[in-house]
């Protein structure tokens, strides 16, 4: 069953059309994913699927309830989240402060969020068990700042599974990963599979093939293909692409 389904986006920047008629669905507890040469529409894509660009014509769903035009901040609270390129942590708070400030119950406390979350043992036990998943508990007292890069990008995941949701967009997570932290970051999302609804946009095909149940194919700003990573692997036009080598 569809938890998220986006139907005939079109967007416009100007004169230059960036999405055309584009369709997507994204099931239930099932890992799917975007991909496309440079320049091909991938990250508007995402940003208009998260609320962040307002297409021109057509419609998201999420959950069956029409979200077209919500903003970044309703859609999360819907319980989509979204990692970025660009990570955003609290740099001067630690490991543990970054997941804890993120969990529901924190946040409806209202005020002195840190407060709050060390003074309730359950909040910290919560928060514990999600680094833990991620594989950063022995690093909960560290600072964020003092993480390398790879464990960044899997405290940025942790930060969005604290919210609890239904849906988790993975925004280019192998950007800017070596070797060694690619396969610790695919073996987390391997992990994470099942647990929450996934979608990847990613530019390491290599990645992507070895991961999804799913993928789309953008270019152009259209959806020129769709399948499962065998069903690509053999398509006319990812054969005779650079993605075909890739992949």
């Amino acid at each position: 069953m569809a938890l998220f389904e986006a139907h005939k986006l079109h967007l416009r920047f100007g004169d230059r059309v960036v999405l055309e008629e584009v369709s997507l669905s994204f099931e239930t507890g099932k890992l799917s994913g975007i991909m496309g040469p440079n320049g091909a529409g991938k990250t508007t894509c995402f940003n208009v699927l998260t609320g962040h660009y307002k297409p021109d014509r057509g419609h998201v769903l999420f959950d069956g309830a029409d979200i077209t035009g919500r903003s970044p901040q309703a859609i999360a609270r819907l319980g989509i989240a979204r990692s970025f390129q660009l990570m955003n942590l609290f740099d001067e708070f630690t490991v543990f402060e970054n997941v804890a400030i993120a969990l529901p119950q924190t946040r409806k406390r209202g005020r002195d969020l840190l407060g709050q979350a060390y003074a309730e043992p359950a909040l910290v036990a919560e928060a514990h068990e999600i680094l833990d998943t991620v594989g950063l508990g022995a690093r909960a007292d560290d600072n964020a700042k003092a993480l390398p890069y790879g464990e960044r990008r899997a405290l940025e995941i942790a930060v969005a599974l604290a919210s609890k949701p239904k849906l988790l967009f993975l925004d280019e997570p192998t950007a800017g990963l070596g070797s060694d932290g690619r396969d610790r970051l695919a073996e987390l999302v391997r992990r994470l599979k099942g647990q929450v609804t996934i979608v990847v946009i990613e530019h390491d095909m290599e990645f992507l093939f070895g991961l999804a149940d799913d993928i789309s194919v953008i270019h152009w700003g259209q959806v020129i293909a769709h399948g499962s990573p065998a069903e690509l692997r053999a398509n006319p036009w990812v054969k005779n692409s650079n993605l075909g080598k890739l992949a």
